[in-house]
């Protein structure tokens, strides 16, 4: 095998997670391949993805140096600069304000159909191979300096780091030998667009039923081209509500009126009356965590790695992060003329991730599980508490810098 046909990097999957990291590895001037299974719908102004992220700004930070940010504020993109948090049961909210931060915003709202598109027009310009529609359908890891991946159409790479981003249900994972532990939660997430009659002044609201928290993330209607995101009008936003699987579906195919007196219920916020503007979707609600986020050579990001509650908006940001942990790690060893991939610099950053990683999948885990019941000692405690955790500004700092990656 000559230089040539060797890839520094080969990534599986081109979600936002992997076809970030193809990007990056790119413009770090590598050489880069990406393999996936299915070209990516364009994403159109005039149908929304029910797939939104509450992005940190560490991973808007990230995309910027990528040069596909831009895009993303271009088209559509919903700043958020307040967060309430309550419990049905009472207490005082935990609010989070940007002002307070001394930010202009805490993050933002943006539909994953978008950021794929982004991210896959700038994949040629920065001279990644993209092998699409393909998939892998073995690995060879025989060859102490690199990986070998067979694809369906007789294709075959050969890289010096192989990464798995093909998802919750990774195929690469399963070849690679690596084993996951699931806690499935019984629980699915109710996704919809809903218009209300407030607006919803750049506030994600989030109420913690004994079901399941019920989060409202404001949302622009129409493109970014002439409006204003703090436009006081604003009245739309992406409901994600967290309920036993069973009451989920019933809710997903019940008429709307039904389902909207309902959702009034749950809410019981100050956004107004309410009327569906999509369709309703559910899926299905797990905590999984890869045994190991490395073996051999290939490393394992995003949902290959961990999937975890969407409670706290954090699954693609934990993503991104483990690309960025990566990709510095990379940098150093062509810095220091070394094995991108040698077992010791996988193993640090495989220790690292994997701990960051397992202790917030454990933390939404437990939010989860205190929240989403009707006993009483918990129910008498948890509103108290987290009032009282919102008149401590050094805890509610704390958990926001964290979960913004700064």
């Amino acid at each position: 095998m000559s230089r040539r046909d060797l890839y520094d990097i080969a990534v599986v999957g081109a979600g936002v997670v992997g076809a970030a990291a193809a990007l990056a590895f790119a413009r770090d001037g590598l050489r880069v391949a990406l393999v996936e299974a299915r070209t990516p719908s364009p994403w159109r102004v005039d149908a929304p993805d029910l797939r939104v992220y509450a992005f940190a700004p560490d991973n808007a930070a990230l995309l910027d140096g990528l040069g596909v940010w831009a895009g993303v504020r271009a088209a559509r993109l919903q700043p958020y600069r307040a967060m309430r948090v309550w419990d049905a049961a009472g207490g005082d909210p935990l609010v989070f304000e940007a002002d307070a931060f001394a930010r202009r915003e805490l993050g933002w709202i943006v539909e994953h159909g978008l950021l794929v598109d982004r991210l896959w027009s700038a994949l040629p310009a920065a001279g990644v191979d993209l092998h699409c529609p393909d998939r892998v359908v073995a690995l060879d890891q025989t060859d102490d300096a690199s990986a070998s991946l067979q694809l369906e159409s007789g294709l075959r790479l050969h890289a010096r780091l192989v990464l798995a981003a093909d998802g919750g249900d990774s195929q690469l994972r399963a070849m690679a030998g690596i084993d996951t532990t699931t806690r499935d939660h019984g629980q699915s997430g109710l996704v919809a667009f809903i218009d209300h009659e407030q607006p919803h002044r750049e506030t994600c609201w989030q109420r913690f039923l004994p079901t399941g928290p019920l989060a409202f993330l404001p949302f622009r209607e129409g493109d970014a081209v002439g409006v204003d995101a703090a436009d006081e009008g604003a009245r739309r936003s992406s409901i994600v509500w967290t309920l036993p699987e069973a009451e989920a579906l019933r809710l997903r195919d019940c008429d709307e009126a039904a389902f909207l007196c309902e959702l009034d219920r749950a809410f019981d916020g100050p956004l107004g009356a309410m009327r569906a503007v999509s369709r309703r979707v559910a899926f299905p609600l797990k905590r999984q965590l890869a045994e190991t986020v490395v073996a051999g050579r290939v490393a394992l990001v995003g949902d290959a790695a961990h999937v975890v509650h969407p409670l706290a908006g954090q699954g693609v940001n934990l993503g991104l992060r483990d690309v960025a942990a990566l990709r510095a790690m990379v940098a150093d060893a062509m810095k220091r003329g070394g094995d991108i991939a040698s077992p010791s610099r996988l193993a640090r950053w495989a220790r690292t991730r994997k701990s960051e990683n397992s202790v917030a999948a454990h933390a939404f885990d437990g939010l989860n599980q205190l929240f989403s019941n009707d006993a009483m000692l918990p129910t008498l405690l948890r509103g108290p508490l987290m009032g009282l955790v919102g008149k401590i500004p050094p805890l509610t700092h704390a958990f926001w810098r964290r979960a913004a990656g700064l």
